[in-house]
């Protein structure tokens, strides 16, 4: 997804940000500059979280290692590994398939809040109230017709993965598909190295996702799929795959615009994705790439 102003604005913020208690004036110019540089140098296609990737770069030079998440991650796997069976229970109390595997997608959405990249805090009394609600969401009917049928001769099936504790929902989703479509092979891609609190295979294995379908890494430490970057496994994968469910705000802004059958699945944290696709904060999306305008 092209850049906006917005978007160039937000990126400026979170960098002062981040620099903010740093008491080297001089050095926390240098390295603003430096962002600045890098927005101002990018490609027209160049997406936000492929720009903080190399933000990300020249603050380790300057400051040292990026803010490490792995606290949060096991606080996040392991509360979304006790919510588990109750979310199951929920998905499954729909009294068809259709109502089953829509479930299943409404609670997966609702789990993406758990993101410290696009939000400032992650609140949990705020993510358990999104999930209390998630069976009562609507699912779009149009896109859920074209996702079933796509389903019914698809073989190949890529799972794009955006956050931890979001990805014991996201475990969910793919043992129903898995269940529904026994013949269609699934694979789940994670980011190939720590990024943000994005989801690896470390946390993959921890949340029982690598016992029940494969689980490849993309390569990168890009907080999305950059698909220049990826591993020559992710792209074979991506290139095979019939359909590919891509998790997240960061998925999208990278691989958006691709040419594949992605359905993508997120709900909008912030300020530009709000005004695209006409919704209010942390509402959820469920669109195919044929049905996106931005």
């Amino acid at each position: 997804m092209k850049l906006s102003a917005m978007c160039i604005r937000c990126l400026m913020d979170r960098q002062e940000e981040r620099v903010r208690e740093c008491g080297d004036e001089e050095k926390k110019a240098v390295y603003l500059k430096e962002a600045a540089g890098i927005i101002a140098s990018s490609g027209e296609g160049d997406s936000a979280p492929y720009l903080v990737f190399q933000m990300n770069q020249a603050y380790e030079r300057l400051f040292g290692k990026l803010m490490d998440y792995k606290k949060e991650k096991k606080e996040f796997n392991s509360l979304m590994l006790d919510l588990e069976s109750e979310l199951e229970e929920k998905i499954r109390s729909g009294k068809s398939r259709e109502e089953i595997l829509k479930n299943a997608i409404n609670y997966a959405r609702s789990g993406n809040y758990i993101d410290f990249g696009a939000l400032n805090h992650v609140d949990k009394d705020e993510l358990m109230g999104l999930l209390e609600k998630a069976g009562e969401e609507d699912v779009d009917g149009h896109t859920f017709a074209m996702l079933s049928e796509d389903l019914d001769k698809a073989e190949e099936l890529v799972y794009l993965l955006d956050n931890c504790g979001e990805i014991v929902a996201d475990k969910l989703l793919v043992k129903v598909l898995k269940e529904q479509y026994p013949n269609m092979n699934i694979t789940v891609m994670v980011r190939g190295m720590e990024v943000l609190n994005d989801a690896v295979m470390e946390d993959a294995e921890e949340v029982g996702l690598t016992k029940l379908v494969k689980v490849i890494g993309n390569g990168n430490g890009v907080a999305g799929t950059q698909v220049d970057l990826l591993s020559r496994e992710a792209r074979e994968a991506i290139e095979k795959a019939d359909i590919i469910i891509s998790k997240g705000q960061g998925n999208f802004e990278t691989i958006y615009g691709g040419g594949w059958n992605i359905y993508y699945l997120f709900l909008c944290k912030c300020a530009w994705f709000s005004e695209r696709f006409g919704m209010e904060r942390l509402k959820g999306v469920f669109i195919n790439e044929k049905d996106v305008r931005v």
